[in-house]
Protein backbone atom coordinates (compact mmCIF):
# COMPACT_ATOMS: atom_id res chain seq x y z
CA UNK A 1 0.00 0.00 0.00
CA UNK A 2 1.12 3.53 -0.78
CA UNK A 3 0.00 6.68 1.01
CA UNK A 4 -1.37 9.47 -1.16
CA UNK A 5 -2.46 12.98 -0.29
CA UNK A 6 -4.36 15.07 -2.79
CA UNK A 7 -7.14 17.59 -3.12
CA UNK A 8 -10.34 16.36 -4.75
CA UNK A 9 -13.07 18.87 -5.55
CA UNK A 10 -11.64 21.30 -3.03
CA UNK A 11 -11.28 18.82 -0.15
CA UNK A 12 -7.98 17.46 1.15
CA UNK A 13 -7.85 13.66 1.02
CA UNK A 14 -5.32 11.26 2.50
CA UNK A 15 -5.51 7.55 1.81
CA UNK A 16 -3.66 4.27 1.40
CA UNK A 17 -3.96 2.73 -2.07
CA UNK A 18 -2.57 -0.17 -4.03
CA UNK A 19 0.16 1.23 -6.30
CA UNK A 20 -1.64 -0.22 -9.33
CA UNK A 21 -5.03 1.39 -8.55
CA UNK A 22 -6.25 3.65 -11.34
CA UNK A 23 -7.37 7.17 -10.54
CA UNK A 24 -10.85 6.42 -11.92
CA UNK A 25 -11.17 3.47 -9.53
CA UNK A 26 -9.97 5.55 -6.61
CA UNK A 27 -12.41 8.37 -7.34
CA UNK A 28 -15.39 6.04 -7.75
CA UNK A 29 -14.69 3.27 -5.25
CA UNK A 30 -12.90 5.10 -2.43
CA UNK A 31 -14.40 8.59 -2.71
CA UNK A 32 -17.82 7.85 -4.19
CA UNK A 33 -17.29 10.24 -7.13
CA UNK A 34 -19.46 8.15 -9.44
CA UNK A 35 -19.95 10.99 -11.92
CA UNK A 36 -16.56 9.97 -13.25
CA UNK A 37 -17.63 7.16 -15.56
CA UNK A 38 -15.73 4.00 -16.42
CA UNK A 39 -16.23 3.57 -20.14
CA UNK A 40 -13.70 1.60 -22.10
CA UNK A 41 -10.76 1.13 -19.67
CA UNK A 42 -8.41 1.82 -22.60
CA UNK A 43 -8.39 5.67 -22.67
CA UNK A 44 -10.23 5.68 -26.00
CA UNK A 45 -13.66 7.01 -25.02
CA UNK A 46 -12.97 9.86 -22.58
CA UNK A 47 -15.94 9.11 -20.32
CA UNK A 48 -13.58 9.15 -17.33
CA UNK A 49 -12.13 12.61 -18.05
CA UNK A 50 -11.28 14.70 -14.98
CA UNK A 51 -8.99 17.66 -14.41
CA UNK A 52 -5.59 17.03 -12.88
CA UNK A 53 -4.05 20.34 -11.82
CA UNK A 54 -6.49 22.07 -14.17
CA UNK A 55 -5.78 19.99 -17.27
CA UNK A 56 -8.10 17.30 -18.58
CA UNK A 57 -6.85 13.72 -18.32
CA UNK A 58 -8.44 10.36 -18.85
CA UNK A 59 -8.46 8.99 -15.33
CA UNK A 60 -8.39 5.38 -16.53
CA UNK A 61 -4.91 6.15 -17.82
CA UNK A 62 -3.55 7.66 -14.59
CA UNK A 63 -2.58 5.78 -11.45
CA UNK A 64 -3.95 7.15 -8.18
CA UNK A 65 -0.37 7.43 -6.89
CA UNK A 66 0.41 9.77 -9.80
CA UNK A 67 -2.15 12.20 -8.36
CA UNK A 68 -0.26 12.39 -5.06
CA UNK A 69 0.26 16.03 -4.07
CA UNK A 70 -1.97 17.25 -6.90
CA UNK A 71 -5.46 18.66 -7.37
CA UNK A 72 -8.25 16.69 -9.01
CA UNK A 73 -11.56 18.16 -10.13
CA UNK A 74 -14.40 15.83 -11.06
CA UNK A 75 -17.76 16.62 -12.63
CA UNK A 76 -19.14 16.84 -9.07
CA UNK A 77 -16.63 19.58 -8.30
CA UNK A 78 -17.58 21.88 -11.19
CA UNK A 79 -20.90 23.17 -9.90
CA UNK A 80 -21.03 25.81 -7.17
CA UNK A 81 -22.62 23.74 -4.43
CA UNK A 82 -22.92 26.76 -2.12
CA UNK A 83 -25.58 28.38 -4.30
CA UNK A 84 -26.66 25.39 -6.39
CA UNK A 85 -25.52 26.98 -9.65
CA UNK A 86 -24.31 24.75 -12.45
CA UNK A 87 -20.97 25.50 -14.09
CA UNK A 88 -21.58 27.52 -17.30
CA UNK A 89 -20.58 24.53 -19.45
CA UNK A 90 -22.95 22.25 -17.54
CA UNK A 91 -25.70 24.84 -18.03
CA UNK A 92 -24.91 25.10 -21.76
CA UNK A 93 -25.16 21.31 -22.14
CA UNK A 94 -28.55 21.45 -20.40
CA UNK A 95 -29.82 24.37 -22.48
CA UNK A 96 -28.59 23.02 -25.84
CA UNK A 97 -29.48 19.37 -25.21
CA UNK A 98 -25.84 18.32 -25.44
CA UNK A 99 -26.61 14.91 -24.01
CA UNK A 100 -28.80 11.99 -24.81
CA UNK A 101 -28.23 8.95 -22.62
CA UNK A 102 -25.81 10.94 -20.43
CA UNK A 103 -23.11 8.28 -20.20
CA UNK A 104 -20.41 10.35 -21.93
CA UNK A 105 -21.64 13.72 -20.64
CA UNK A 106 -19.38 14.12 -17.56
CA UNK A 107 -16.26 13.46 -19.63
CA UNK A 108 -17.51 15.70 -22.44
CA UNK A 109 -18.15 18.56 -20.02
CA UNK A 110 -14.75 18.17 -18.34
CA UNK A 111 -13.01 18.18 -21.73
CA UNK A 112 -15.08 21.19 -22.87
CA UNK A 113 -14.11 23.18 -19.75
CA UNK A 114 -10.43 22.51 -20.47
CA UNK A 115 -10.88 23.34 -24.16
CA UNK A 116 -12.54 26.67 -23.35
CA UNK A 117 -9.86 27.43 -20.79
CA UNK A 118 -7.25 27.12 -23.52
CA UNK A 119 -9.35 28.69 -26.28
CA UNK A 120 -12.23 30.82 -24.96
CA UNK A 121 -13.51 31.70 -28.44
CA UNK A 122 -13.24 28.54 -30.57
CA UNK A 123 -14.64 27.98 -34.02
CA UNK A 124 -16.87 24.98 -34.68
CA UNK A 125 -13.92 23.16 -36.23
CA UNK A 126 -11.73 23.91 -33.19
CA UNK A 127 -14.43 22.52 -30.90
CA UNK A 128 -14.70 19.36 -32.98
CA UNK A 129 -10.91 18.91 -32.91
CA UNK A 130 -10.71 19.71 -29.20
CA UNK A 131 -13.40 17.18 -28.33
CA UNK A 132 -12.26 14.38 -30.64
CA UNK A 133 -10.79 12.26 -27.83
CA UNK A 134 -14.22 11.95 -26.23
CA UNK A 135 -16.70 9.59 -27.85
CA UNK A 136 -20.49 9.66 -27.85
CA UNK A 137 -22.45 6.77 -29.23
CA UNK A 138 -25.85 8.43 -29.41
CA UNK A 139 -25.88 12.17 -30.18
CA UNK A 140 -24.00 12.59 -33.43
CA UNK A 141 -22.07 15.44 -31.71
CA UNK A 142 -24.13 18.27 -33.21
CA UNK A 143 -25.62 19.39 -29.89
CA UNK A 144 -22.38 18.76 -28.02
CA UNK A 145 -20.57 21.16 -30.34
CA UNK A 146 -23.50 23.59 -30.09
CA UNK A 147 -23.27 23.39 -26.28
CA UNK A 148 -19.56 24.19 -26.20
CA UNK A 149 -20.03 27.12 -28.58
CA UNK A 150 -22.97 28.35 -26.46
CA UNK A 151 -20.81 28.22 -23.33
CA UNK A 152 -18.10 30.19 -25.13
CA UNK A 153 -20.66 32.84 -26.16
CA UNK A 154 -21.91 33.07 -22.59
CA UNK A 155 -18.38 33.61 -21.32
CA UNK A 156 -17.99 36.57 -23.67
CA UNK A 157 -21.19 38.21 -22.42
Amino acid sequence: MTKIELTVDGSAVSDEVEPRMLLVQYLREKLGKTGTVIGCDTSNCGACTVHLDGTSVKSCNVLAVQANGRTVTTIEGLADTADGELHPVQEAFRECHGLQCGFCTPGMIMQAVDLLGENPDPTEEEVRLGMEGNLCRCTGYHNIVKSVLHAAEGAKA
